[in-house]
């Protein structure tokens, strides 16, 4: 994209912005590539880079940047060196005050697209053309890499190794195993990373396609009507919820009803259940889908503390708990999928109508191949970010109660404030003196480490970032930025001219329809519990993995996303209005206030406080 400073507006350097009180030193929490070195200053003084508060939306504890390296690694390879894309390479991140910022690597040389394109054209065929086989062997591929990672065995440090490392054939002493299972738990999270991306560039390429053809041909077509004639999918990711609905209404059938009351924690659910037979058996019915259908992040998984609902069952209770008193009410708790698709048929066959002859057929096959693909983009989420992710955390847990143990570590949640790098100079440090019987320093270096980083985070997490830093683009015509994050050329003006005041907020226009109602803001996975009937959501951006409250909401806005955002497309499923790409929802809007949100136009009003 285009880096020409604007006349109008700008953005801070990301050079001289300032270290908040109390947090110096906080770069060593990071890889020394992850920041804005002098080095390097011509270049990404003059480059744009925007807050990714869509996946990073808190300060990165020091482990955790393993899911920032990974991905992007991941995300480039495919789409730079594999497939090719046209006019895109990589992703670019760095690092400031603890939050990641981004930057996309254009391709502008005409010559260097042709030649990506001829790659683009034969490698992205193969896989449009064979779908669903190469889906089912990935989704295969998937599934074994789980099973690979809940088997692997953290092996303790004894006292005397047993006899069959003494005496059998085949056997390796506890410092291998020990080094050797850290190793492999990163590399298979390198290999999830890998796979996550295989085949999600490809989902977004073909909607992008077919979007850009409806809007060479129908000029006055709005995004959200393209992104309602791709609605109406059935996905994985949805079957959480919708066995939620389906055991909310077991509890009523069976009478168990009763035990489901607002304010009460699961413990206490569970309590009253287990009193009598229904309720045993409601909760031996509960046990039967908890696997898969529990391996959901309380958040996007990118982050250690985004439990899944396994170690925090909060999130599914309360929806349960709501599922309940609505059904008791009366109340239609179903997606109205059927409604939804009927729409989209309508639209399409109204579009298609208004399209010259030859352009017809072009048309009804980009959208059947949208169609076909686009569900992975929601579905890879279930599989990689929740089900794999938060059994990986899991099990970088079980090396942190490895060092606590032996008393590197105060608290084995402790290792996540060391970087994978530093963990593993601890783990070889204890397998080394574990075997020579030696004095570890260990004991004695990392604690004080933790407890500043510690400090450092909770000072951090009070700043706040500016949304973007570096050069204003002319334009920001990649169609992910604008569709996934919503940065788009208008919404990067009104950031650079600092536009805060008001009480009308401009967004993309993500799912139809207008409400009015009160405003429930969630700045945190931690507030999801606070939502209560009829509010309306205002977050910084949402995770699939928060769908359930999706029931009990009348509308969504955001500060960050795009139309193909998860925001977008989980509100289009649930028919609900949302404006999302706001750029300052959170900030302009306070809990208790009514607002109304028009998802249609793209408009947010505060009506009262």
């Amino acid at each position: 994209m285009a880096t020409t400073t604007a006349p109008t507006g700008s953005f801070p350097s990301p050079y001289e912005i300032e270290t908040p009180a109390g947090c110096e030193g906080w770069e060593e929490m990071y890889p020394y590539y992850a920041l804005f070195d002098e080095r390097r200053r011509d270049a990404d003084e003059n480059r744009f880079w925007f807050w990714n508060s869509m996946h990073f939306p808190e300060p990165m504890p020091a482990f955790d940047v393993v899911a920032i390296d990974s991905p992007y690694q991941g995300l480039g390879a495919w789409q730079n060196r594999v497939f090719a894309v046209p006019p895109a390479g990589g992703i670019d991140y760095r690092c400031i005050n603890g939050y990641i910022y981004i930057s996309g690597n254009p391709v502008t040389d005409p010559a260097k697209i042709a030649e990506r394109a001829e790659f683009f054209e034969t490698r992205a065929g193969y896989y449009y053309e064979n779908w669903d086989e190469l889906y089912a062997r990935w989704r295969g591929k998937m599934e074994a890499l789980i099973a690979e990672l809940s088997e692997l065995r953290v092996p303790g440090l004894p006292e005397y190794e047993p006899d069959e490392v003494a005496f059998g054939d085949d056997r390796n002493t506890s410092f291998y195993e020990v080094l050797d299972a850290y190793s492999r738990t990163l590399r298979m999270a390198d290999l999830m990373w890998q796979a996550h991306f295989e085949f999600l560039l490809l989902g977004y390429g073909a909607y992008a396609t077919f979007a850009e053809l409806c809007k060479a041909n129908l000029p006055d077509i709005p995004d959200q009507h393209i992104a309602q004639m791709v609605a109406g999918i059935d996905v994985v990711l949805f079957r959480p919820d919708t066995e939620l609905r389906r055991l909310a209404r077991l509890a009523i059938d069976t009478g168990v009803d009763h035990a489901f009351i607002q304010g009460r924690s699961p413990a206490d659910v569970d309590a009253e259940l287990a009193r009598s037979e229904a309720g045993r058996r409601w909760l031996d019915e509960l046990e039967q889908i908890k696997d898969p259908w529990f391996n959901m992040a309380t958040g996007d998984g990118l982050y250690h503390f985004y439990r899944s609902w396994y170690d925090d069952p909060s999130i599914p209770y309360a929806s349960l708990i709501g599922y309940v008193g609505r059904l008791k009410a009366g109340e239609q708790i179903d997606r109205p999928t059927e409604e939804i698709r009927r729409e989209r048929e309508r639209l399409a066959e109204e579009y298609s109508a208004l399209l010259a002859e030859e352009t017809r057929k072009p048309f009804e096959a980009l959208l059947a191949l949208s169609r076909t693909v686009f569900p992975y983009v929601e579905e890879h989420k279930f599989l990689c970010d929740y089900w794999f992710l938060t059994r990986w955390w899991n099990k970088v847990r079980e090396f942190g109660a490895l060092l606590a143990a032996h008393g590197f570590l105060e608290d084995g949640e402790d290792i996540f404030h060391l970087s994978r790098h530093e963990v593993a100079s601890a783990l070889d440090e204890l397998t080394l003196t574990w075997a020579t019987g030696g004095q570890a320093l260990g004991p004695h270096h990392w604690p004080g480490i933790v407890a500043r980083r510690k400090e450092i985070l909770a000072r951090l997490a009070q700043w706040t970032p500016p949304p973007a830093v570096g050069a204003v683009p002319d334009s920001v015509p990649d169609p992910a930025l604008n569709m996934l994050w919503g940065v788009t050329t208008e919404r990067v003006r009104e950031w650079a001219h600092h536009d805060v005041g008001g009480h009308v907020l401009s967004g993309a226009a993500a799912s139809p329809g207008a409400v009015e109602g009160v405003a429930r803001v969630v700045r945190g996975v931690e507030q999801i519990g606070e939502v209560r009937e009829d509010e309306i959501l205002v977050c910084g951006s949402t995770s699939p993995a928060w769908a359930p409250i999706f029931s009990k909401i009348r509308a969504a806005v955001t500060d960050v996303g795009g139309v193909m955002s998860h925001a977008a497309i989980v509100c289009r499923e649930y028919g609900l209005p949302a404006v999302v790409g706001t750029g300052r929802a959170t900030a302009a809007i306070r809990t208790g206030q009514t607002i109304r949100v028009d998802g249609t136009a793209g408009r947010v009003e505060i009506l009262a406080a």
